[in-house]
């Protein structure tokens, strides 16, 4: 593939992930949603059949199973995000900022100049990323672009706005940091469908991205091929709220996950990435490697079938997804980072995409250097 002359990039360089405590397998989670929902709904019954044929080996959590069988109001759980996001945004910062198979030396916290926080898991004001600052030596000066309700688009879409920033801003950069408590969500009253297939995708994860500018001095400590964003795209689809997000009870965050998904992706989707592939004057043959959310087996098998590409292709979001389940946001950025872990040639073309709430569509164009 020809050379891209392209002004004013910017770099993923590393990506850090924090891993909650409590790992259970998927089977440990389907018994004890038996256990939790009344074993007399037929209707609950049917669909435990989601929780096997889901991909997912293992999930982690950041509270025990038993927290599960008992009541939470909406500020109990709330408190939780606050009280245990802060210990794993620290965690997902440190290990990116301090990886030592990306860099020469350490990135400190004082070289980040904005800060792009993203969830939509739980609320805070001031937002999340204040107590990552409070706690971190960055510096007072720093940008601060907190992004809440995107879901699991959310990743993609604050990679983007970073993008943005550092084309006007190349000597800076970016943190991008995910962080995603779903499981303090969980709501043992809603036996709708919608809830039950939750149960069987979605876990905790948090996870950090550095995004560099092209004149920042940092690029000089990078020591390994790394994709550069080119360009991005968005999509958002009229009328479709129905589709994924919350609806907000006097219990918490109960979730709108719709079946119509998977179909959405062999329409809406289809006509972004074709358009995108039109743009970029790109066909699915020039593509390495599709860096997509995994939100859930279907959505995956979709994506496939619209770019009559080969399951290796997306190999690491299929890991990610067997290995850590949904989380949200977070998820994507697990892939990149299981992307920068494996062996990629020069100039070799990827496309990272994640599709949320709206209905929306993210999708970035990056090429390893």
């Amino acid at each position: 593939m020809q050379q891209r002359c392209v002004s004013n990039m910017a770099y993923l360089s590393s990506v850090g992930t924090s891993i909650p405590e409590h790992n259970l397998s998927q089977e440990e989670v389907k018994q004890l949603i038996t256990e939790i929902f009344p074993a007399s709904e037929r209707k609950i019954n049917r669909l435990l059949s989601v929780f096997d044929h889901a991909l997912i080996e293992n999930r982690q959590f950041v509270v025990e199973p038993d927290w599960y069988k008992k009541e939470h109001s909406f500020k109990e759980r709330n408190d939780l995000y606050q009280q245990l996001a802060k210990k794993h945004m620290v965690e997902a910062v440190m290990n990116c900022l301090t990886d030592q198979h990306a860099y020469t030396a350490d990135i400190s916290p004082s070289e980040v100049d904005m800060i792009i926080f993203v969830s939509s898991t739980g609320i805070s004001t001031p937002s999340m990323e204040v107590e990552l600052f409070n706690d971190l030596p960055f510096r007072e000066d720093i940008y601060r672009m907190p992004l809440w309700g995107l879901g699991c688009a959310g990743g993609a879409i604050g990679l983007s706005r970073a993008f943005d920033w550092l084309r006007a801003h190349p000597e800076k950069t970016a943190l991008v940091i995910c962080l995603e408590l779903c499981s303090l969500t969980f709501q043992k009253h809603d036996i709708k469908k919608s809830n039950i297939v939750g149960t069987a995708l979605f876990g905790d994860g948090s996870a950090a991205a550095l995004a560099v500018g092209e004149k920042s001095p940092l690029l000089k400590r990078v020591k390994r091929k790394m994709p550069r964003i080119i360009t991005t795209d968005s999509r958002t689809k009229k009328h479709s709220q129905d589709v994924m997000g919350w609806n907000v009870s006097n219990t918490g965050l109960e979730v709108i996950f719709a079946k119509s998904i998977p179909q959405l992706v062999e329409s809406f989707w289809k006509e972004h990435i074709y358009s995108f592939l039109h743009k970029t004057s790109l066909a699915e043959k020039h593509i390495h490697s599709f860096i997509a959310h995994p939100g859930g087996k279907k959505v995956l098998e979709a994506m496939e079938d619209v770019l009559e590409t080969k399951k290796s292709k997306l190999s690491s979001s299929y890991e990610i997804l067997r290995k850590h389940g949904n989380m949200s946001s977070a998820t994507v950025l697990y892939v990149l980072g299981d992307m920068l872990r494996r062996k990629v040639d020069e100039n070799e073309i990827s496309i990272l995409s994640a599709l949320g709430p709206g209905f929306s569509s993210e999708l970035l164009l990056m090429e390893w250097k």
